[in-house]
């Protein structure tokens, strides 16, 4: 006896598909990155603030109180470094919100989940103030230890 073809069923819509667990795992590596980066720019901002500091300490003798100069230029560069690690946190938040999107959990009551296709990688749909580098300056790991490393180069810039 023949067989007879059966047709295709269609699937249920209800039914969630899981993510795809390369597509996670690229997320999490992203995200782990820049945390590796961020972690970096923090560890460098005080390698070379300390460097200038101590260039600055060793310029000062008897007759000469010391080259400004060295205290400016590491208020510079940690304000640079500041804005770099910003730039990786900032980052780092819109992966992690992908990541929750994706696996469907949301980023906030406020935040409409954004369903995301496979592999889609959309940073254009993770803007506004909430991802924004000023935002992420403004946080409280990234302000404290910048702003205390500035207030305590300007403390030694005025006293000496």
């Amino acid at each position: 006896m023949p067989q007879k073809k059966q047709k295709a069923q269609p699937q249920d819509k209800t039914i969630k598909s899981q993510p795809n667990e390369k597509h996670l795992e690229f997320l999490q590596n992203n995200i782990a990155r820049m945390n590796q980066c961020s972690f970096q720019m923090k560890g460098w901002s005080i390698t070379i603030a300390s460097a200038l500091i101590a260039v600055f300490v060793s310029t000062i003798s008897g007759q000469n109180p010391g080259s400004k100069i060295y205290l400016m230029a590491a208020i510079a560069a940690t304000v640079l470094f500041w804005c770099l690690d910003s730039l990786y946190l900032s980052k780092e938040r819109r992966f992690i919100g992908m990541y929750n999107d994706l696996i469907g959990v949301g980023n906030g009551s406020k935040q409409p989940i954004i369903h995301l296709k496979e592999f889609e990688i959309p940073m254009e749909k993770y803007g506004g103030w909430r991802y924004s580098i000023f935002w992420a300056m403004v946080s409280p790991s990234e302000f404290l230890l910048y702003v205390a490393i500035i207030a305590g180069l300007v403390y030694l810039y005025v006293t000496v």
